[in-house]
């Protein structure tokens, strides 16, 4: 299994969120991968191109719960203690593999982890659950701007997830919540602002 190379998991990511990409997949719902500890790295992180074969960054609102959301508090809502969380800009590494998104399959998708390579997580802060909805973010290659979005609503992403892995009786502790700007691939030498009103900003440099 992968625990021996990349070490314990250490949260949820959640993948195929939109209409479009479950179309392209031919799934009719979300997918979670799983963030291992030993790929977790903390802003400003500099990461090293070689060590992917396709290295490609989304930007994130990552939730870091105060406590476990355990399998046997399902099934959790956007409310109660599903709201105790502390917010951070992150950066997912998207791993793909130089993948063809025209032909990949969800077959593929969870052979691959849902092609999580890892994340870099900001600082934590904390905020109400209408500030993040709608929150915006922007991210920077080389001081350009080369995106902006907005979040949809982390905390139901949060509970989806939540109560997706309590059906296999596993408990929640961090979630990346989806992208707010598309996948953008970055290169040796770049340096990727993710920064989120009022949150805060994660950084890479790629080596």
């Amino acid at each position: 299994m992968a625990e021996p190379v990349y070490g314990a998991v250490g949260g949820a990511k959640i993948a195929t969120t939109t209409k479009v990409m479950q179309r392209l997949m031919g799934i009719t719902h979300p997918c979670s991968g799983a963030i291992f500890a030993r790929t977790t790295h903390t802003s400003p992180a500099r990461l090293k191109t070689a060590d992917f074969i396709n290295l490609r960054i989304e930007c994130e609102i990552a939730l870091k719960l105060g406590a476990d959301l355990p399998a046997s508090g399902a099934p959790w809502t956007r409310g109660g203690r599903a709201r105790r969380c502390r917010a951070m800009p992150a950066f997912e590494l998207i791993e793909d593999r130089q993948a063809d998104y025209a032909q990949t399959d969800v077959f593929s998708m969870i052979i691959e982890n849902c092609w999580n390579g890892g994340v870099v997580i900001g600082s934590h802060k904390s905020m109400s659950h209408a500030a993040l909805v709608g929150i915006v973010g922007r991210l920077t290659l080389n001081e350009k701007v080369v995106g902006e979005g907005a979040a949809e609503d982390p905390y139901a992403t949060l509970a989806w997830l939540a109560n997706h892995l309590a059906e296999r009786g596993r408990d929640l502790v961090v979630v990346i919540t989806g992208s707010l700007i598309p996948t953008k691939s970055i290169a040796s030498g770049q340096h990727a602002v993710f920064t989120v009103e009022g949150l805060g900003e994660t950084v890479i440099d790629a080596l």
